[in-house]
């Protein structure tokens, strides 16, 4: 690289839902930006974590699971996705060892067109049976479908290839001056990782179909010198979803906020007040008008 050159550029991670796209994008940013749990469709939003150094600015880009939209949510969900193959100079594309490489070919055919570096990432190889003669097909097959992708296997969870996927990132690059601030870690305000904090307690806390009617909105977020008071409301569709938030003798919900309370101190480095109320919004996941005030708009 020349003399007092600089290199930025956005690097949007896309795939299916499930493969680790979130924990990628921690280990990537060094930092606890994106919703990682064990369950699917855990992002709803695009969400940018920033890399610094004096020579360069990587702004990574998470992005919902690509799915065949049911509902409102769902469709900017998908946009979101899709976004990212607009403003992208390099793409992650994220698999792992176990799902079908044809599953959404739709999405997968508008990669195959893209004319920027595409790095096909194998998560999870940790998880693969059949050693490096099982890995060899699943590379090959890939291969046949992004014949232009450079293939890539890594475990984002135990950081395996990480750090070499960093250095090939680095290397395709384009100069260019930052985008952001050289302190700034993320596009999103703190309002933001408040909701996305809460709403992961709930989708490791409550089953079935619950974590994926709740929405999350904070009210108030005051800071001082010393603390952090925040009152957040969880939206449900319907008042059998309320109840079961509030569990028994509010039991459930003082759990969430306990633990989210806790996680919102380590990530502020402060003491938290939180206050969370349940209320009920019918059908807010096909409420064009409510999903704008939540937030889901990829424009």
């Amino acid at each position: 690289m020349a003399v007092n050159s600089h290199k930025a550029g956005f690097v949007n991670i896309v795939g299916n839902p499930n493969v680790g796209k979130s924990t990628l994008m921690n280990q990537l940013v060094g930092e606890r930006i994106s919703i990682a749990t064990f369950k699917a469709q855990t992002t709803r939003h695009r969400i940018m974590g920033i890399v610094n150094t004096p020579e360069m600015q990587i702004v990574f880009s998470d992005t919902p699971g690509v799915l065949k939209p049911n509902y409102k949510l769902q469709e900017s969900m998908l946009a979101f996705s899709e976004s990212a193959l607009q403003d992208a100079d390099i793409l992650l594309y994220v698999t792992d060892v176990v799902e079908n490489p044809e599953k959404n070919m739709d999405f997968l055919e508008k990669v195959q067109k893209m004319d920027i570096p595409v790095l096909l990432l194998v998560n999870k190889i940790d998880e693969l049976a059949g050693g490096e003669a099982r890995l060899g097909e699943i590379v090959e097959h890939w291969h046949r479908l992004l014949p232009n992708a450079e293939i890539l296997p890594i475990s984002a969870k135990n950081k395996f290839g990480v750090d070499m996927l960093l250095r090939r990132i680095q290397e395709l690059l384009p100069e260019s001056p930052a985008f952001f601030e050289k302190d700034q870690l993320t596009d999103k305000p703190a309002r933001f990782f408040v909701s996305e904090i809460i709403r992961e307690k709930i989708l490791l806390y409550y089953d079935k179909e619950i974590p994926y009617s709740v929405e999350v909105s904070v009210e108030r977020f005051k800071e001082d010198e010393k603390h952090i008071h925040i009152n957040a409301v969880i939206y449900v569709e319907r008042d059998s979803q309320k109840g079961i938030i509030i569990g028994h003798q509010g039991v459930a919900l003082k759990k969430v906020s306990t633990e989210a309370r806790k996680s919102l101190e380590k990530f502020f480095d402060k003491p938290i007040f939180l206050e969370i109320f349940v209320k009920v919004d019918k059908d807010w996941r096909s409420s064009e008008r409510e999903l704008n005030h939540f937030g889901y708009n990829p424009e």
